[in-house]
C-alpha cells in the first residue's frame, strides 16, 4: 500500500519536472526570437487586452446552479469576442421574504460615475470612469423601482429594493376575516 501511494507521488514529480522543462525550452525559443526581432528592427508593439473572463457558481432557489459570467470576453457566433470598451462586471442577486439584494463588484470605479437604472423586473448598471462597466440583471421577481436605495464603498456596488409583493413563508396562509 505504501509503496502505491509513493508511486503516484512518482508520477506526479516525474510530470511536473516534465511541465518544468517545457517552459524552460518555451522561455528559451521566445527570448531567442525577441532578441532576433530586435536585431532585426522589425519590431512592432501593439497593446493587447487586458482580457477579464470569470465565473461565480451558486445555488439558485430550485437548488440547482446558476452560473454567472463576467470580464469583457464574451461568447459569441465566431468563438470568443473581446468587448474591450466594458467590463461586465461579477453581480450577485439575492431574494429576501421582503426585499430584492443586488450587489457588484466594480474596482476601480468612481462613486460619482456610477449610474443605476431600476425597473419592475431589472437593474441596470453602467460606470464610466477610467474603466467602463455595464450589466443589466434580471431580477427574480417584480419589484417597486421607487424603493431603491444604494451604496458605493471600497468598489462594492449594494442595491436594496422591496419587493412589490412580500413572499409568503412556508406553512403561512393569509386570512380575510368575515
Amino acid at each position: 500500500m505504501v509503496w502505491r501511494r509513493r508511486g503516484i507521488f512518482d508520477l506526479f514529480d516525474y510530470l511536473l519536472r516534465d511541465i518544468e522543462r517545457e517552459l524552460s525550452m518555451f522561455e528559451e525559443e521566445l527570448e531567442r526570437v525577441m532578441e532576433e526581432a530586435m536585431r532585426s528592427g522589425n519590431v512592432r508593439v501593439e497593446r493587447f487586452g487586458p482580457y477579464v473572463y470569470g465565473f461565480s457558481i451558486s445555488i439558485g432557489p430550485d437548488g440547482r446552479p446558476v452560473i454567472r459570467e463576467f470580464g469583457n470576453v464574451r461568447r459569441g457566433l465566431a468563438g470568443a469576442e473581446v468587448k474591450e470598451e466594458e467590463f461586465e462586471p461579477l453581480v450577485d442577486v439575492m431574494e429576501e421574504d421582503d426585499k430584492v439584494t443586488v450587489v457588484a463588484e466594480l474596482p476601480g470605479a468612481e462613486k460619482d460615475k456610477i449610474k443605476v437604472k431600476v425597473g419592475e423586473d431589472y437593474v441596470e448598471i453602467r460606470a464610466r470612469n477610467g474603466k467602463k462597466y455595464y450589466k443589466r440583471v434580471a431580477l427574480p421577481t417584480k419589484v417597486k423601482p421607487e424603493t431603491a436605495k444604494a451604496r458605493f464603498n471600497n468598489g462594492v456596488l449594494e442595491i436594496v429594493i422591496e419587493k412589490k409583493e412580500k413572499k409568503k413563508k412556508e406553512g403561512e396562509v393569509e386570512l380575510s376575516p368575515e
